[in-house]
């Protein structure tokens, strides 16, 4: 199984991700919480690319493949921006008290959690990220 989604770095748009991984999971044979948990991660993954892949006003696209093979489902994400690569980034310290925490780095640190293996390369001028859940295990 294989599938495609094009979106602009536009928030109006996560919708079509919501019924994009929807359908992924659906043909997949996955549960409802597990396909909650992927919705998590992959708004958390795409919103980032969304805010923070383009400067201010510039419109640019997000590309999203699904694959489905040997038990694995693979997302790669991937975008024009600027280069950013998010498993480089800290898990925060969720030791501190909310408001004692710097803003920001709970939604890769979200998508680790919920995701088996997360890679990132920037090849010929793009962003590529890939987010990999083991579903055998999960659904035998």
């Amino acid at each position: 199984m294989k599938r495609h989604l094009t979106l602009h770095n536009d928030i109006q748009e996560v919708p079509q991700l919501a019924a994009f991984i929807d359908e992924v999971a659906e043909e997949c044979n996955i549960d409802m919480a597990l396909t909650m948990s992927l919705n998590l991660a992959m708004e958390e993954a795409v919103v980032n690319v969304m805010n923070y892949a383009y400067p201010a006003g510039t419109v640019g696209d997000v590309d999203i493949d699904a694959e489905f093979d040997n038990g694995t489902l693979t997302f790669v994400l991937s975008d024009s921006g600027t280069p950013f690569d998010p498993t480089q980034a800290n898990d925060p310290d969720l030791t501190l008290q909310a408001e004692d925490r710097p803003i920001g780095g709970l939604g890769i640190f979200l998508v680790r959690q919920i995701m088996d293996q997360v890679e990132y390369h920037y090849r010929d001028g793009k962003n590529i990220l890939t987010l990999s859940k083991n579903i055998s295990s999960v659904n035998p």
